[in-house]
Protein backbone atom coordinates (compact mmCIF):
# COMPACT_ATOMS: atom_id res chain seq x y z
CA UNK A 1 0.00 0.00 0.00
CA UNK A 2 2.57 2.84 0.83
CA UNK A 3 4.58 1.52 -1.91
CA UNK A 4 2.04 2.46 -4.13
CA UNK A 5 1.26 5.57 -2.84
CA UNK A 6 5.05 6.53 -2.90
CA UNK A 7 4.87 5.49 -7.08
CA UNK A 8 1.70 8.28 -7.19
CA UNK A 9 3.55 10.34 -5.74
CA UNK A 10 6.42 10.23 -7.84
CA UNK A 11 4.85 9.76 -11.16
CA UNK A 12 2.92 13.13 -10.20
CA UNK A 13 6.16 14.77 -9.06
CA UNK A 14 7.53 13.96 -12.13
CA UNK A 15 4.87 15.00 -14.42
CA UNK A 16 4.12 18.19 -12.87
CA UNK A 17 7.68 19.87 -12.10
CA UNK A 18 8.06 21.83 -15.31
CA UNK A 19 4.79 22.83 -15.18
CA UNK A 20 5.06 23.95 -11.14
CA UNK A 21 8.37 25.53 -12.48
CA UNK A 22 7.20 27.85 -14.72
CA UNK A 23 3.91 28.29 -12.86
CA UNK A 24 6.42 29.48 -9.73
CA UNK A 25 8.21 31.72 -11.64
CA UNK A 26 5.22 33.49 -12.42
CA UNK A 27 4.07 33.56 -9.52
CA UNK A 28 7.45 34.90 -7.71
CA UNK A 29 6.87 37.72 -9.85
CA UNK A 30 3.44 38.38 -9.04
CA UNK A 31 4.19 37.52 -5.80
CA UNK A 32 6.74 41.17 -5.80
CA UNK A 33 4.19 42.75 -7.67
CA UNK A 34 1.35 41.91 -5.44
CA UNK A 35 2.94 42.25 -2.10
CA UNK A 36 4.69 45.70 -3.27
CA UNK A 37 1.56 47.47 -4.27
CA UNK A 38 -0.04 45.89 -1.16
CA UNK A 39 2.85 47.32 1.06
CA UNK A 40 2.45 50.62 -0.69
CA UNK A 41 -0.98 50.98 -0.77
CA UNK A 42 -1.22 50.24 3.50
CA UNK A 43 1.20 52.88 4.45
CA UNK A 44 -0.21 55.21 1.96
CA UNK A 45 -3.51 56.01 1.04
CA UNK A 46 -5.34 52.85 1.80
CA UNK A 47 -4.18 52.19 5.22
CA UNK A 48 -7.35 51.93 7.39
CA UNK A 49 -8.67 49.64 4.20
CA UNK A 50 -6.25 46.91 4.21
CA UNK A 51 -8.93 44.33 2.53
CA UNK A 52 -9.19 47.05 -0.42
CA UNK A 53 -6.01 47.49 -0.61
CA UNK A 54 -5.46 43.55 -1.01
CA UNK A 55 -7.85 43.78 -3.45
CA UNK A 56 -6.03 46.28 -5.43
CA UNK A 57 -3.32 44.56 -5.15
CA UNK A 58 -4.21 41.19 -6.37
CA UNK A 59 -6.25 42.42 -9.47
CA UNK A 60 -3.29 44.06 -10.39
CA UNK A 61 -1.27 40.92 -9.91
CA UNK A 62 -3.83 38.63 -11.77
CA UNK A 63 -3.54 40.76 -14.96
CA UNK A 64 0.35 40.56 -15.15
CA UNK A 65 0.00 36.47 -14.21
CA UNK A 66 -2.66 35.87 -17.03
CA UNK A 67 -0.19 37.70 -19.77
CA UNK A 68 3.03 35.58 -18.52
CA UNK A 69 0.90 32.51 -18.50
CA UNK A 70 -0.90 32.84 -21.86
CA UNK A 71 2.04 33.65 -23.10
CA UNK A 72 5.13 31.70 -21.62
CA UNK A 73 3.52 29.06 -19.16
CA UNK A 74 0.80 27.68 -21.25
CA UNK A 75 1.66 28.79 -24.57
CA UNK A 76 1.56 25.50 -26.25
CA UNK A 77 -2.05 25.38 -24.77
CA UNK A 78 -3.55 29.03 -25.47
CA UNK A 79 -7.31 28.68 -26.36
CA UNK A 80 -8.24 30.53 -29.55
CA UNK A 81 -10.97 32.20 -27.91
CA UNK A 82 -8.92 34.75 -25.87
CA UNK A 83 -11.95 36.47 -24.35
CA UNK A 84 -13.62 32.83 -22.86
CA UNK A 85 -9.69 32.31 -21.45
CA UNK A 86 -9.81 35.39 -19.78
CA UNK A 87 -12.91 35.12 -18.55
CA UNK A 88 -11.88 31.72 -17.08
CA UNK A 89 -8.64 32.77 -15.80
CA UNK A 90 -10.20 36.02 -13.89
CA UNK A 91 -12.76 33.64 -12.56
CA UNK A 92 -10.28 31.50 -11.48
CA UNK A 93 -8.15 33.71 -10.00
CA UNK A 94 -11.12 35.85 -8.32
CA UNK A 95 -11.41 32.63 -6.39
CA UNK A 96 -7.55 32.53 -5.56
CA UNK A 97 -8.30 36.25 -4.57
CA UNK A 98 -11.10 35.73 -1.88
CA UNK A 99 -8.95 32.94 -0.64
CA UNK A 100 -5.87 35.90 0.14
CA UNK A 101 -8.99 38.74 1.41
CA UNK A 102 -10.27 36.15 3.70
CA UNK A 103 -7.03 35.88 5.31
CA UNK A 104 -7.06 39.48 5.93
CA UNK A 105 -10.69 39.50 6.81
CA UNK A 106 -10.02 36.95 9.31
CA UNK A 107 -6.95 38.15 11.00
CA UNK A 108 -8.66 41.76 11.35
CA UNK A 109 -11.81 40.75 12.41
CA UNK A 110 -11.70 37.50 14.04
CA UNK A 111 -8.17 37.81 15.49
CA UNK A 112 -8.09 41.64 16.19
CA UNK A 113 -4.69 42.15 14.25
CA UNK A 114 -4.53 44.95 12.86
CA UNK A 115 -0.75 46.06 12.59
CA UNK A 116 0.60 46.24 8.97
CA UNK A 117 2.81 42.89 9.92
CA UNK A 118 0.24 40.83 10.34
CA UNK A 119 -2.18 41.66 7.61
CA UNK A 120 0.68 41.53 5.43
CA UNK A 121 1.58 38.51 6.36
CA UNK A 122 -2.32 36.99 6.35
CA UNK A 123 -2.73 38.56 2.92
CA UNK A 124 0.67 38.62 1.54
CA UNK A 125 1.77 34.80 2.18
CA UNK A 126 -0.67 33.07 4.26
CA UNK A 127 -3.41 33.63 1.47
CA UNK A 128 -0.97 33.49 -1.20
CA UNK A 129 -0.09 30.46 -1.06
CA UNK A 130 -3.09 28.87 -0.78
CA UNK A 131 -4.48 31.09 -3.64
CA UNK A 132 -1.91 29.85 -5.39
CA UNK A 133 -2.29 26.09 -4.81
CA UNK A 134 -5.85 26.43 -5.49
CA UNK A 135 -4.86 28.21 -8.89
CA UNK A 136 -2.62 25.77 -9.72
CA UNK A 137 -4.70 22.81 -9.65
CA UNK A 138 -7.50 24.82 -11.21
CA UNK A 139 -5.26 25.41 -14.19
CA UNK A 140 -4.05 22.00 -14.40
CA UNK A 141 -6.81 19.57 -13.79
CA UNK A 142 -10.21 22.59 -14.62
CA UNK A 143 -9.03 25.34 -16.65
CA UNK A 144 -6.66 23.18 -19.00
CA UNK A 145 -7.44 19.81 -18.44
CA UNK A 146 -9.29 18.91 -21.85
CA UNK A 147 -6.67 20.15 -23.86
CA UNK A 148 -4.19 18.71 -22.13
CA UNK A 149 -5.99 15.11 -21.95
CA UNK A 150 -5.42 15.54 -25.71
CA UNK A 151 -2.09 15.85 -25.61
CA UNK A 152 0.11 12.22 -25.68
CA UNK A 153 2.51 13.71 -23.02
CA UNK A 154 -0.34 14.23 -20.80
CA UNK A 155 -1.98 10.64 -21.87
CA UNK A 156 -1.74 9.15 -18.08
CA UNK A 157 -2.46 12.14 -16.02
CA UNK A 158 -5.23 10.40 -14.65
CA UNK A 159 -3.64 6.80 -14.15
CA UNK A 160 -0.78 8.23 -12.01
CA UNK A 161 -3.00 10.07 -9.94
CA UNK A 162 -5.57 7.22 -9.55
CA UNK A 163 -7.86 7.42 -12.16
CA UNK A 164 -8.80 3.86 -13.43
CA UNK A 165 -10.14 3.12 -16.88
CA UNK A 166 -13.82 1.32 -14.86
CA UNK A 167 -14.01 4.79 -13.47
CA UNK A 168 -14.69 6.29 -16.79
CA UNK A 169 -16.46 3.55 -18.16
CA UNK A 170 -13.66 2.42 -21.05
CA UNK A 171 -10.65 0.27 -21.46
CA UNK A 172 -7.45 2.10 -21.06
CA UNK A 173 -4.85 0.92 -23.50
CA UNK A 174 -1.39 2.28 -24.04
CA UNK A 175 0.01 3.39 -27.09
CA UNK A 176 1.95 -0.34 -27.07
CA UNK A 177 -1.61 -2.07 -27.47
CA UNK A 178 -1.65 -3.33 -23.97
CA UNK A 179 -4.27 -2.95 -21.90
CA UNK A 180 -3.82 -1.21 -18.43
CA UNK A 181 -3.13 -3.82 -15.48
CA UNK A 182 -4.22 -1.23 -12.99
CA UNK A 183 -0.09 -0.67 -11.98
CA UNK A 184 0.99 3.18 -11.42
CA UNK A 185 2.96 4.09 -14.75
CA UNK A 186 6.54 5.36 -14.30
CA UNK A 187 6.94 8.48 -16.23
CA UNK A 188 10.57 9.26 -17.61
CA UNK A 189 11.36 12.47 -18.90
Amino acid sequence: MLERIKLKIVGLISLLWREVAKFGVVGGVAFIIDSGIYVWLLHGSMSDSQVKAKIIAGVVATMFSWVANRYWTFRHRRQANVLRELVMFIIMNAIGLGIAAACVWVTKYWLGLTDPTSVFIAGSVVGLVLGTIFRFFAYRFWVFGSAMDAEEEFAHDHEILGKKAADTGADTVDSTGQADTGTVPTVIR
